[in-house]
């Protein structure tokens, strides 16, 4: 089951429903910044709360174990390596989309699988 969840963890987040042409890009930092503000991501099915913080650190937690982490923007995608519950998510830079208060993130620049958070 760990397993499981450290794969979908690489994208950050947990399949929420919404429609693909209602989520558009973000590719700058400073609007990454400011749709996060003092939200986190969040995920209630499983558990899940990360604060992703403007000095590059992850925290939280996901089904009881902790989620530790840095991150950084690189060429309009949101680079981060992440641990759960101790255990490594490689290093991944990822397509960021919004859509109202769901964020979505795509790994391998956009190429991989998405998956969604709410913005709490």
């Amino acid at each position: 089951m760990k397993i499981g969840l450290t794969i979908c963890a690489i994208a950050i987040g947990f399949a929420l429903p919404a429609k693909a042409q209602d989520f558009r890009p973000v590719t700058d930092q400073s609007e990454f910044l400011a749709l996060i503000g003092e939200r986190n991501l969040t995920n209630r099915l499983y558990n899940l709360n990360l604060a992703v913080a403007p000095t590059g650190q992850i925290q939280g937690s996901a089904m009881g174990w902790a989620v530790t982490g840095s991150w950084s923007w690189q060429n309009g995608y949101f680079c981060r390596e992440m641990a759960w519950g101790g255990d490594p998510i490689p290093y991944n830079c990822q397509l960021v989309e919004v859509a109202g208060n769901q964020m979505r993130f795509t790994t391998d620049q956009g190429a991989g699988d998405s998956a969604s958070f709410r913005l709490r």
